[in-house]
């Protein structure tokens, strides 16, 4: 894959002074990734009718900000001028398919990012680190000794550096928010291969959520949000499941096929292996 530095690379900087372009110019603009990276002041503007406002403070109190966002495909912009606070920014515009691309050739895909770079005006904000801060400061004040075209290949390398380190961001950003989900969606697992493991012996939640190191709440709210059914239904189908194995593989009585589902009474066996499975227990009788 070619990697290089796609020419219709945009770097600019605006430092120190107001945002001016006019209220009422309609921009035409292509399908792009962007990277703002805003050190100082307010910045308004109007994408195919979404509202995007960026406020990174006035100079005595900067909270610098990164909007990253994606441009699937061509659209109309417009300026809202409603601040006359002086304006720090570092604004990269890298080609959509180029960065498509780029992603395309990962090995895992980067799901989050593919996603990302679907949606149109999809947009990721977080607070820049000190490596980006470093960087944009670098594009605002190049050496120099840094002119001509080694001063725009020395941006263009900063602006490379500063979409990969949005780009991790993002995918750091989304892998914390699924990882909660990811836990419980495991101990889960383990609360039910507990259950799985003890269905011959007598089973509350209390016991399980004790065993499992969890509260019993907690078991009740999640388990069934994760399996579609609550604990006590999931034992009793699994139960009654060993009866069935009983009677098919075994040659069980009912009698017995009710002891293996640990019901105490025949009768209650079969009214309720009849309730889950649609037929009475004898039609599986040898």
């Amino acid at each position: 894959m070619n990697a290089d530095i796609p020419t219709d690379l945009f770097v600019g900087t605006m430092d120190g002074e107001p945002s001016c372009a006019p209220d009422d110019e309609i921009y035409d603009i292509w399908p792009k990734l962007l990277v703002m990276v805003f050190l100082q002041g307010i910045q308004h503007f109007v994408i195919d009718n979404t509202a995007f406002r960026i406020d990174a403070g006035p100079p005595e109190a900067t909270t610098p900000q990164v909007l990253m966002l994606n441009v699937a495909r061509y659209s109309k912009l417009r300026f809202v001028n409603d601040s006359d606070l002086p304006l720090r920014k570092i604004q990269i515009s890298a080609p959509l398919p180029w960065i498509e691309e780029l992603v395309a050739a990962q090995p895992d895909g980067l799901p989050a990012l593919h996603g990302f770079l679907a949606t149109h005006l999809a947009e990721f904000r977080f607070e820049p680190d000190q490596q980006m801060l470093v960087l944009a400061e670098q594009m605002m004040e190049p050496p120099p000794s840094m002119e001509g075209e080694m001063r725009t290949l020395f941006k263009n390398a900063r602006a490379l550096d500063l979409i990969g380190l949005a780009c991790s961001a993002l995918v750091r950003s989304r892998e914390l928010k699924n990882k909660p989900r990811l836990q419980t969606r495991q101990r889960c697992e383990q609360i039910r291969d507990y259950i799985l493991a003890h269905l011959a012996q007598p089973l509350t939640i209390a016991r399980i959520a004790r065993e499992t190191g969890v509260s019993v709440s907690w078991v009740q709210r999640h388990f069934r949000e994760e399996f579609g059914i609550g604990v006590f239904e999931f034992i009793r189908v699994r139960r009654l499941e060993l009866g069935r194995q009983a009677l098919e593989n075994e040659g069980a009585t009912i009698a017995q096929a009710a002891h293996a589902a640990r019901y105490s009474d025949a009768t209650n066996f079969t009214a309720a292996f009849k309730k889950v499975f649609g037929f009475p227990p004898r039609n599986l009788r040898r």
